[in-house]
């Protein structure tokens, strides 16, 4: 016990205790801080419950998307030229997906060096990334990148994440990157991300990479140049194409790839140390095409729309699709036009090409003018009046309907028709007689002849011709009710002649004309095309046909299209004022159609020859074009026809004098070919030996009137001039360019 004193009980008064107070005092400021230090943990904790409650919700909320983005799988399409193995063009987006197996290892290792060299170790996260990505977002400082391989590839592989920089997109990220690299392998996710990254140049993945900067394959790459493209992943716009600073600073990069290589062993120093600055190619534009090809592109995506097609499947679908084009014949009918046309031959003079295959319905080559800027081409899309060249369907008609080659036609200028308002001349009035068989009218083209005829057969009937050997009712419904129909004032495309004629090669049998040969999708389906042979016509209808449309070119309107090794059937048009001019013919194993017009539908002039007809540059086109086109082709004959097996005893046959076209009696042709009867009309029989023996020659405009009619001729006209309908100008149904 303390003794404290006593005068301290007597008075009363307490005796004060040292430090009591200042401990009391201490501990009243303590109180507050435990408290404070109390509530901070109890926040602090249920902050950090919440938070971690919040990821776990955020886990289970946020599931693997099961759709990816499309352009991260879309494959561009790629045209092949009719063998199947020649690159034509590619189209959409430039990617080829390849598997994990065809990267070489040290192509690997330069992409998991420089971008994410903890790959095979990380949970698909760097938690040392997205801290400092979050911290910068939380600080309102820019947000950072830090992205793993697997990160990388979320992004930009699935749907629904996009390129947003926002803390809720990180975090949307994250939570699928760890469930990625939980369920997935890491070479699955190597592959997705190689063949999905963009890499410059319009490439997209690893494959397309190879080709565009060093044109091979990515299993033919080296380390340096696998090096180079893990370089260009973080700046592949800069260095496409380096120049100058881009460089020198690709350069850098470069080695910064080659030295991470060593730092995680996937090379040695010394390997490192040998490896040489890659030398580029030449920068191509894959997804651009010129020249024809762009014509060639519009045709073979419109015929893939018609067969199911979206313009999606074919900008990334990755189809590989052969078309029907031969490449040496395209180039081959270039040539053909613009090494046959005269310099100075005004720009407004337009000529289309366009050959077909009879047999399978293919068109193998055309030529769409020289501007594939401008949508409308002139063998697919230009249609104008087809002329004269339309009267082997009215002939057709009368084939098909009783009517044979021996069938008198009027051929005196004019004639008049019960339907028409005016009376319908021969072109410069010319007169052929009152009754001329079908082989001369169509050899001469007497326009008197074949409206008399359709009036015979019916134009119903004509039309009907038409519309079999695939001409669209759609362009011959305005003109099919007029008398002049038979003459050609519809309008066709070169396409659509080629094809026509080609039911006659064929033997009566049409087949549409198509672009595509094949499609294989991205699965390796390959899907072929083939167009179904339809009897338009009968064999002898179509043997017949091609009798009459060869004399045209031995002694008539198309002298000028001989083939001296083979022989060839076809037709010279030449519509009202020589707005548009044409020759088309065929051989058994292709049909060729070529046409010239302008767009204004005026005269088609050109230097040296003025007007023109079909018999004169049309037709020396065309020859330019076939006699390249068929060498090498085996020689074929047409199939008899009725008309020669009839008269064979009385002519001889056939013979080859040397040059393919003569006959034993050096008849020019079969001209006027008539048997020792009776004469018609008063007019004395025309034997073998008084036809002319002169050949006018390819070379130059032939007369264009055959044996000449019986008054005098309208001078350079062509006899294939035909008159427009009634009441109704010519159609001009050629697009006018853009603009």
């Amino acid at each position: 016990m303390v003794y404290r004193g006593r005068s301290a009980q007597l008075t009363g008064v307490a005796e004060p205790q040292i430090g009591g107070n200042a401990v009391r005092d201490a501990e009243k400021k303590r109180r507050p801080r435990r408290r404070l230090l109390h509530r901070f943990l109890v926040v602090g904790g249920v902050a950090i419950l919440g938070v971690v409650g919040l990821l776990a919700l955020a886990w289970f909320l946020t599931p693997i998307p099961d759709t990816t983005q499309k352009l991260a799988t879309a494959q561009g399409s790629l045209y092949y030229y009719r063998d199947g193995k020649t690159v034509l063009a590619r189209e959409g987006v430039n990617r080829k997906n390849v598997p994990l197996d065809k990267v070489p290892v040290a192509v690997r290792d330069a992409v998991i060096s420089i971008e994410n060299r903890t790959f095979y170790q990380d949970r698909g996260v760097s938690l040392q990334g997205t801290a400092r990505a979050m911290w910068s977002t939380f600080t309102g400082g820019q947000v950072q990148g830090g992205s793993t391989i697997t990160q990388q590839l979320v992004r930009n592989y699935y749907s629904g994440l996009g390129q947003e920089r926002s803390a809720v997109r990180k975090l949307k990220e994250i939570m699928i990157s760890l469930k990625v690299d939980q369920s997935k392998s890491k070479s699955w996710v190597l592959e997705q991300y190689l063949n999905t990254i963009y890499f410059g140049r319009g490439a997209y993945g690893i494959q397309a990479a190879a080709q565009a900067y060093f044109g091979r394959d990515v299993d033919k790459l080296t380390p340096s140049q696998g090096a180079y493209l893990a370089a260009v992943i973080q700046q592949p716009s800069r260095f496409a194409n380096p120049k100058g600073a881009d460089l020198d600073a690709v350069r850098a990069r470069w080695r910064t790839v080659v030295d991470a290589m060593v730092r995680t062993r996937a090379i040695t120093p010394a390997q490192a140390a040998d490896m040489a600055f890659p030398t580029l190619a030449k920068q191509r534009n894959l997804l651009s095409v010129t020249g024809q090809k762009g014509y060639i592109l519009a045709q073979v995506q419109a015929e893939l729309n018609r067969r199911g097609y979206s313009d999606e499947d074919i900008q990334q679908g990755g189809l590989k699709i052969t078309t029907t084009f031969d490449k040496r014949l395209m180039g081959i009918a270039a040539r053909a036009v613009t090494d046959t046309l005269p310099d100075g031959t005004s720009g407004k003079v337009r000529t289309g090409l366009a050959a077909v295959d009879p047999n399978t319905g293919e068109v193998v080559a055309f030529y769409g003018g020289r501007d594939p800027s401008n949508q409308y081409d002139n063998a697919f899309s230009a249609k104008v009046q087809a002329g004269s060249t339309f009267k082997p369907y009215t002939l057709a008609a009368a084939l098909e309907n009783g009517f044979d080659l021996n069938t008198l036609v009027e051929g005196n200028s004019p004639i008049r028709v019960a339907s028409a308002r005016d009376p319908i001349p021969n072109s410069g009035g010319a007169s052929y007689g009152s009754a001329i068989d079908l082989v001369e009218a169509t050899r001469d083209s007497v326009n008197t002849a074949f409206v008399d005829l359709a009036q015979k057969v019916g134009l119903k009937k004509v039309a009907q011709a038409a519309e079999a050997a695939g001409i669209p009712a759609a362009q011959i419904a305005k003109q099919k009710d007029y008398p002049t129909f038979p003459l050609g004032t519809a309008s066709v495309s070169a396409v659509q002649q080629a094809s026509g004629f080609g039911t006659f090669a064929a033997g009566g049998l049409h087949r549409d004309a198509h672009v595509i040969r094949s499609v294989t999708d991205a699965q390796g389906h390959t899907s072929k095309f083939t167009a179904k042979g339809e009897r338009a016509y009968s064999e002898s209808t179509a043997a017949d046909a091609t009798y009459a449309l060869r004399q045209v070119v031995e002694g008539g309107t198309g002298t000028a299209a001989r083939l001296y090794d083979r022989p060839v059937a076809g037709k010279t048009g030449t519509s009202d004022s020589s707005s548009s001019v044409w020759f088309v013919g065929y051989t058994p194993q292709l049909a060729t159609a070529v046409n010239m017009f302008r767009d204004d539908n005026k005269t088609v002039s050109v230097p040296g020859y003025g007007a023109l007809f079909g018999g004169s540059l049309p037709t020396q086109v065309w020859r330019a074009f076939m006699s390249e086109a068929m060498v090498g082709k085996p020689v074929k004959d047409f199939p008899a026809s009725s008309y020669e097996q009839q008269y064979n005893d009385w002519y001889g046959g056939w013979a080859d004098n040397g040059n393919g076209w003569g006959s034993n009696n050096g008849d020019a042709g079969f001209k006027n070919r008539r048997p020792d009867k009776a004469p018609r009309d008063g007019r004395p029989t025309t034997a073998p030996d008084d036809s002319p023996t002169t050949d006018p020659g390819p070379s130059s405009p032939p007369d264009d009137h055959g044996g000449g009619p019986t008054a005098p001729g309208p001078g350079p006209d062509d006899p294939d001039g035909q008159i427009p309908p009634p009441d109704q100008p010519p159609p001009v149904e050629t697009p006018p360019p853009p603009g």
